[in-house]
């Protein structure tokens, strides 16, 4: 099967035709992470060429990690998606080489287009402006300068004159490009139930309510008296939902107890799933996050920069977690296709699979909040598409 990558471009003009520069980031698309970037300062130009010439950047970059992989490219340039998607013509003089050059890169097939949001572009539109302001002072974007990947979540937005001027840019380019095929209708066809998945996280150990790190490289603790209370009442209230077709479980054991004390109350088995065990967190293992910050200052602002460090001592980054989590994922899904099943796990996990549902990058990890014994649910149809339904849900211990 071919793997997937995705592409996300920007470009940008200050002064429409100005100064110009473009920016591609190539992302994986399980992880979040940052497989390749590429940004340049382009001289004066206008912002759809500095559009397409990321567009170019970005798939040459993808083209080069794997020329037989399946791209799906995601830009805020509704002109450059739909142009490139076959439903506009282009018409302007010198759009038509970028985008036959955009084409040259793979074959026909290969490529798919998405509109984005400006928002949701933010590492792509942070390299185009790294460019320009790279260009300023008679120099070119570096890679080894560049902080689009840590600041893309906190970019600073467009200003208003900018933004007005790249829509005014676009609608006169869109009022002259004729669309050439009909645009898709909202109908579509019934798709069929979702695979559900309940996501519980298991009860309090001894070493919950201390907030200490406790992963897969610890201890393995049992329930405490407060997590078997919140096992049972978890039980309770998924029993009168009646839904849970299915039971699946990480393999340590706090999460085993609470999965038994569910399948129990429902009549069903526990199966288990390696690929739902916690982060392995090293020599952080059964620490404070204040004893962590004491011990590996810089080893811990490190793991808090980048899902790609692990923590001190041999742990697991967070991306690797993204990737067996997601592996897991899939496998559960071909077994359990159109079923609601609870899956047992712990942080890590749960908040991955909601961060892989939302397409969101990987620091949201750290902005979403897990109790003990919670309940959150993503649904997955048979087109790929996920739907998360609900996060942290404590109302049943309460």
């Amino acid at each position: 099967m071919a793997r997937t990558l995705i592409v996300e471009a920007d470009g940008g003009s200050r002064g429409n035709p100005g100064p110009a520069g473009y920016g591609a980031v190539v992302l994986d698309p399980e992880t979040g992470e940052a497989l390749a970037e590429a940004a340049e300062f382009i001289g004066t130009a206008t912002n759809n060429v500095a559009e397409y010439k990321g567009l170019v950047a970005g798939l040459r970059a993808a083209h080069a990690l794997d020329p037989q992989a399946c791209v799906q490219v995601r830009m805020d340039s509704k002109l450059v998606v739909e142009q490139m998607s076959g439903r506009w013509q282009i018409k302007h003089p010198d759009m038509k080489p970028l985008a036959a050059e955009a084409r040259s890169v793979f074959p026909a097939g290969q490529v798919t287009y998405e509109w984005i949001p400006r928002a949701q572009n933010k590492h792509a539109d942070r390299l185009a402006n790294e460019a320009m302001d790279a260009g300023k002072i008679g120099k070119q974007w570096e890679p080894g300068n560049s902080k689009a990947a840590l600041a893309a979540s906190a970019a600073p937005a467009r200003s208003a004159a900018a933004r007005a001027a790249d829509e005014a840019a676009e609608s006169a380019e869109a009022a002259d490009a004729a669309p050439s095929a009909p645009a898709a209708g909202w109908g579509a066809p019934d798709l069929g139930p979702p695979a559900t998945f309940v996501l519980l996280r298991h009860g309090e150990t001894a070493l919950t309510p201390e907030k200490r790190f406790s992963g897969s490289g610890g201890t393995d603790p049992e329930l405490s008296a407060a997590g078997r209370r919140q096992a049972e009442a978890t039980a309770t209230a998924l029993a009168a939902r009646g839904s849970v077709q299915a039971v699946v479980s990480s393999p340590l054991r706090r999460c085993r107890e609470t999965a038994q004390a569910v399948a129990a109350r429902l009549g069903l088995e526990v199966r288990i799933e390696e690929g739902l065990r916690e982060t392995d967190f090293g020599a952080w293992e059964g620490l404070t996050f204040a004893e962590v910050r004491e011990r590996f200052p810089e080893d811990l602002d490190a793991w808090l920069g980048s899902a790609r460090v692990a923590p001190t001592g041999g742990g697991e980054s967070f991306a690797t977690v993204a990737r067996r989590v997601a592996v897991a994922r899939d496998k559960l899904l071909a077994r359990y296709a159109g079923k609601t099943v609870l899956l047992v796990t712990h942080v890590t996990p749960v908040k991955t699979l909601v961060r892989l549902a939302l397409g969101a990058p990987p620091e949201s990890l750290f902005r979403m909040e897990l109790s003990a014994a919670s309940l959150s649910a993503v649904a997955y149809f048979s087109d790929g598409n996920a739907s998360v339904r609900l996060l942290n849900d404590t109302s049943h211990l309460r």
